[in-house]
């Protein structure tokens, strides 16, 4: 099982990385200024992760693949890294879909 991990970056902001089984960050999130909001993202994460609609396939500034996942608003709530195929990328959307709705949360 998936696992969510908070840190607290050095200006005091919180974030949280998703983590697959075997350990691999397969998502990271946007800076909250609270812990409390960190949360609310990880909820969102949670609910919006099994939404193939959700993910926006994209295309970094060197031409590799990753993705980002974004709420119903549209606000981004997480970003992939960047992958070398697009095959790698569309593993890494499934890993989230598979390992977010019943991720554990702890702290770092």
């Amino acid at each position: 099982m998936g696992k969510f991990v908070i840190k607290t970056a050095k200006d005091g902001q919180h974030y949280f990385n998703l983590k697959a089984d075997n350990g691999q960050t397969i998502l990271t999130s946007e800076m909250y200024t609270s812990k409390s909001a960190c949360n609310n993202g990880i909820e969102s994460v949670k609910t919006n992760a099994s939404n193939d609609a959700r993910y926006e396939r994209l295309t970094s500034s060197n031409g590799k693949p990753y993705f980002v996942l974004k709420a119903l608003n549209g606000q981004i709530i997480g970003n992939s890294e960047i992958y070398e195929s697009t095959t790698s990328r569309d593993a890494g959307i499934e890993s989230v879909k598979k390992n977010a709705p019943n991720a554990t949360v702890m702290e770092e």
